[in-house]
């Protein structure tokens, strides 16, 4: 046989199947483009729980979906700071984000996501948000804030950060205490003796470097997570607040979602409140620990004499409605 003919027989063959190969691959489809894009604005970083909880619902969404929607998600205030944020999804421009208290801008009953001294702790919270007063919040939400609860995140309790010591209101005495934008919070702080000053979560940490603010108060994971251990020595352990967030949706984007996707991104919400719960637990004691490691000094408080010197305001803040409300949450609380 002719070598050359053999040769070119089989090259022939080989470039045949490169190009049957290179056609077959130019020919498939691309990957369809999603058609739904949700944006979130988180206040946390990429190494908070709740960050982590909308990536992991981001990716679940997608894949149950087949790539009908995609959930872009944008840590530390990158998009927006809370209240801009909710004005933001109001105005069709973002999609979803975190938020609690901050809705009392919107509607009053929002007050008993963060009210000071109400839950003691985990049970109590829960027991709420599952009763009358959660189903109440989620109605208003919806009507009056026109946002969509997709579930809820546990925040742990909140506690004072600063560079003396606290373990009585007495040590707080003019002491510029930074709050967020919730009047329960104002009310609790200066009934305490402390100068309040509300304020934007990314602007807290160079505030308290440069002395605008003395002190803040968050959870443990809050103080972790964006580094107030390099700018304040004292963990105060007041436990003032028990408190949660609910990941929201604006109801105008959810209800443009058909049928079948609103089904998949409801039951992508539920695993996504269960897989942050799940790292919350991991993370509350760890980032105590870190907390230490990096110098913080954990102070017992005097938290009977906390809740004394402020209960009285506190109640008094509230609108008649709403002193209903607490009387009647109180009530329950006793009877449990």
């Amino acid at each position: 046989m002719n070598i050359r003919l053999l040769f070119n027989s089989s090259f022939i063959k080989t470039v045949s199947c490169v190009l049957i190969l290179f056609g077959f691959n130019s020919c498939k489809p691309e990957k369809a483009e999603p058609e739904f894009i949700l944006r979130t604005a988180l206040l946390v970083n990429e190494e908070h729980t709740w960050y982590k909880a909308f990536y992991y619902f981001g990716e679940i969404l997608e894949e149950r979906s087949k790539g009908r929607i995609k959930v872009e998600v944008y840590p530390s205030e990158q998009l927006a700071k809370e209240i801009e944020a909710i004005r933001l999804i109001q105005a069709d421009v973002i999609d979803m984000t975190t938020t609690g208290s901050t809705l009392t801008n919107w509607f009053e009953v929002a007050t008993f996501c963060e009210l000071p001294f109400l839950m003691q702790d985990s049970t109590d919270m829960n027991r709420y948000i599952q009763g009358p007063i959660g189903k109440l919040m989620e109605e208003e939400m919806i009507n009056k804030s026109g946002l969509r609860s997709l579930g809820h995140f546990e925040r742990g309790p909140r506690h004072l950060t600063s560079n003396r010591p606290i373990r009585h209101p007495d040590d707080l005495n003019g002491l510029i205490v930074r709050v967020p934008n919730v009047p329960s919070f104002v009310t609790l702080w200066k009934a305490l003796g402390a100068k309040p000053t509300p304020m934007a979560f990314s602007e807290v940490f160079t505030s308290l470097q440069q002395g605008t603010i003395e002190a803040q108060e968050n959870p443990f994971a809050m103080i972790n997570n964006a580094g107030f251990s390099e700018v304040q020595k004292y963990l105060n352990l007041t436990g003032h607040v028990m408190s949660w967030v609910y990941p929201v949706i604006g109801e105008k984007q959810f209800q443009r979602l058909p049928p079948d996707l609103q089904e998949f991104f409801l039951e992508a919400a539920k695993d996504m409140q269960a897989y942050e719960h799940r790292l919350f637990l991991e993370n509350e004691k760890m980032v105590q620990d870190e907390l230490r490691e990096k110098g913080m000094e954990f102070i017992e408080v005097d938290k009977d004499a906390f809740q004394a010197k402020c209960e009285e305001a506190i109640y008094n803040s509230l609108s008649p409605e709403m002193k209903k409300i607490y009387d009647q949450l109180k009530k329950e609380k006793d009877a449990s």
